[in-house]
């Protein structure tokens, strides 16, 4: 990203809504802006492989590995507004497990990007998919979005929820409603 290009359209923006970019407290908002989408969107400048880091591990395993309430922040893309969330993930090994830690990281991925809920949720599935093969994959994300809430329809209380699912999700429906049952118990204390 070109910051020093970003700078001048935020403050060009600035300037089109009636502010003073000279203003005390707008002096360095245009440069904290290009800053903040440059994190934002950094989700296009990163390879799945490197995300991995050949953390795909050999395992005789072969029951569900559920990783649920999956933090994620975006930005929509026809709105360039947050949508946040979780995201909540199962996979049945066919042979080869992940580490933990990378399942979250692969969610950034997606959720750094513009982007809609719908199609992060399968974005995730799909590379799951592709890295491991395993029997199944499911992901489900809910999320509340701030182009509904602050603007529009003004629904404070709405979220969305969207699923993707592969393999014995998809096929077996003992399969999706076990998955499904577990995003309903609650968490650890810690």
């Amino acid at each position: 990203m070109d910051q020093q290009k970003v700078i001048k359209i935020v403050t060009d923006l600035l300037l089109e809504i009636g502010e003073d970019p000279e203003r005390e407290g707008l002096i360095s908002t245009p440069k904290r802006v290009a800053k903040a989408y440059e994190f934002l969107t950094s989700g296009y400048n990163k390879n799945i492989e490197e995300v991995l880091n050949k953390a795909v591990f050999t395992v005789k395993y072969d029951e569900m590995v559920v990783v649920k309430n999956i933090d994620f922040y975006s930005l929509c893309e026809h709105h360039m507004l947050p949508f946040f969330g979780k995201v909540h993930i199962a996979y049945i090994p066919n042979g080869k497990i992940v580490g933990l830690s990378k399942i979250p990281r692969i969610v950034d991925v997606f959720a750094r990007r513009l982007q809609v809920q719908e199609r992060m949720t399968q974005q995730i599935a799909d590379t799951i998919n592709e890295c491991l093969e395993p029997q199944g994959i499911a992901v489900v994300s809910e999320a509340y979005h701030m182009c509904m809430m602050m603007r529009g329809v003004e629904k404070q209380n709405s979220s969305a929820t969207a699923s993707a699912m592969h393999g014995v999700f998809k096929d077996d429906a003992r399969t999706r409603t076990e998955f499904l049952n577990l995003l309903s118990h609650t968490n650890l204390s810690v």
